[in-house]
């Protein structure tokens, strides 16, 4: 476990792909460092295959989207893929989010990211897009 002021990360394993937990503010500062030198450490280790935890993950501003970003494209550069999975209301309202999509695929369960790596099991996205409209919604 990793922990800095404003974020801890716990890092375990499903089925071979490395799961991140991240708690508290993925913002500027300590937050979006530690989450960039983790998941690089990780990466220079040969790690190709990362999910992102988001569902105690409080608050991310423009800097911790733009950590997510680039990590992502890293990722899929070298071959391989970054994931987010459980987000919540609180990361749907950064317009950066909906720019994410385009390059992060997004779960709403961690069964669906983890099966999202092998090509031969079904899996849900998540449209962020849908997310947005659901909650903003008056009927809902």
């Amino acid at each position: 476990m990793f922990e800095h002021d404003q974020l801890t990360i716990h890092q375990r394993e499903n089925e071979g792909i490395v799961i991140l937990d991240l708690k508290g503010h993925l913002v500027i500062g300590s937050g979006d460092n530690a989450l960039r030198e983790t998941v690089e450490s990780l990466f220079d280790g040969g790690n190709r295959k990362l999910v992102l935890n988001l569902a105690h993950v409080s608050n991310i501003d423009s800097s911790g989207a733009g950590v997510l970003f680039a990590l992502a494209q890293q990722y899929g550069a070298a071959g391989g893929k970054l994931a987010l999975v459980q987000l919540v209301h609180v990361h749907a309202e950064l317009s950066e989010m909906a720019r994410l999509e385009a390059t992060i695929e997004f779960y709403e369960v961690e069964l669906d990211a983890v099966n999202s790596f092998f090509p031969d099991r079904v899996i849900r996205h998540y449209d962020i897009l849908d997310y947005v409209e659901h909650r903003n919604d008056p009927k809902t």
